[in-house]
C-alpha cells in the first residue's frame, strides 16, 4: 500500500501575477521541468500551515503574513507516494523576494508570470484545473487527480468526476 504523503503548494499573488517555480535544479524530481508554486512535504508533526511557512522561507526567503488556505488535492500517480495536497494563495508577506529572484533557489528559477500566461507555461493538467479554479475565486474546495504516467486519466471535483479517459 502506498503512503499518502502531506504537501503543502502555495501561489503567491502580487497585482496580476502568481510567483512560479520552473523546477530545474533536481535530477529526480515529479516535477522536473513543471512550473509549479512553491511548498513541499510536512515534517514530523507540522500542521499545513508551519510547513506552509517554513516551506515559503525555504524556497524564497520571506515570511508569508496573509494567505488563504484555498483547496485540498488529492493526487495519485503510478510509480510515486500519493499526496495529499494543501493549496493556498498568498498575498503579503515580509522580505525582499527581489533578492530571492536574482540568487539561485535550490528547487529551480523563480518568475512572476502573469495571471493571463500561465496557460502557456508546461503545467502539470491537473495543475490546469486547479489554477482555473483559483482564477474564477471558487470557494474551497477538494479535487482528485489520478495521473498514469504524465498523463491525467481522471479527476473529480467535489467528489463529481469531471474527467475520466482510457490511458494511452
Amino acid at each position: 500500500m502506498a503512503l499518502m504523503i502531506p504537501t503543502t503548494l502555495c501561489y503567491m499573488e502580487q497585482g496580476d501575477s502568481y510567483l512560479m517555480l520552473h523546477r530545474i535544479k533536481k535530477k529526480k524530481d515529479v516535477n522536473k521541468d513543471k512550473w509549479i508554486g512553491v511548498g513541499g512535504k510536512f515534517e514530523e508533526d507540522e500542521s499545513p500551515e508551519e510547513c506552509l511557512l517554513r516551506e515559503v522561507f525555504e524556497e524564497t526567503g520571506v515570511t508569508l503574513t496573509s494567505w488563504k488556505l484555498r483547496g485540498i488535492i488529492t493526487f495519485v500517480s503510478e510509480g510515486w507516494d500519493s499526496e495529499l495536497m494543501f493549496l493556498y494563495t498568498a498575498d503579503a508577506w515580509e522580505g525582499n523576494l527581489d533578492e530571492v529572484l536574482l540568487s539561485d533557489c535550490p528547487e529551480g528559477q523563480l518568475e512572476w508570470v502573469p495571471k493571463k500566461d500561465l496557460f502557456r507555461l508546461n503545467l502539470w493538467e491537473g495543475d490546469r484545473i486547479f489554477l482555473k479554479l483559483l482564477l474564477e475565486e471558487r470557494e474551497f474546495f477538494s479535487l482528485k487527480l489520478s495521473y498514469r504516467g504524465d498523463q491525467l486519466i481522471y479527476a473529480a471535483l467535489n467528489g463529481k468526476k469531471i474527467i475520466e479517459k482510457q490511458p494511452v
